[in-house]
């Protein structure tokens, strides 16, 4: 794949949770896949759409890819498209960019 960001969705205590650790451990989901999920740009509103509708005070966390370096994973999700999975903790320092969605 060439995109060098993707996004994690988090709910609004995982993301003060995440300023205060300053690292990403996992949503339960992630937790128990064993991977975190991230989705590239065109894969966030269908992410949302299928896994947080109807929530609301979403933060969306741009993740730079390349910094992450091989803990990242290209594979085969929803629709067999392949998306980025990280098997590692998610540092804050990977984050570039964030928005609040209502």
């Amino acid at each position: 794949m060439t995109a060098t960001t993707a996004f994690k969705i988090l709910t609004h205590q995982q993301w003060a949770d995440f300023e205060r650790e300053r690292v990403f451990r996992g949503a339960p989901v992630d937790i128990a896949d064993g991977y975190i999920h991230l989705s590239t740009a065109a894969q966030l509103e269908g992410t949302i759409a299928k896994h947080f509708a109807g929530q609301t005070d979403l933060m969306i966390a741009e993740v730079d890819l390349i910094c992450l370096g091989d803990a990242i994973r290209w594979e085969e999700a929803r629709g067999g498209e392949l998306f980025p999975h990280l098997y590692a903790e998610l540092p804050i320092t990977a984050v570039i960019g964030l928005q609040k969605r209502d």
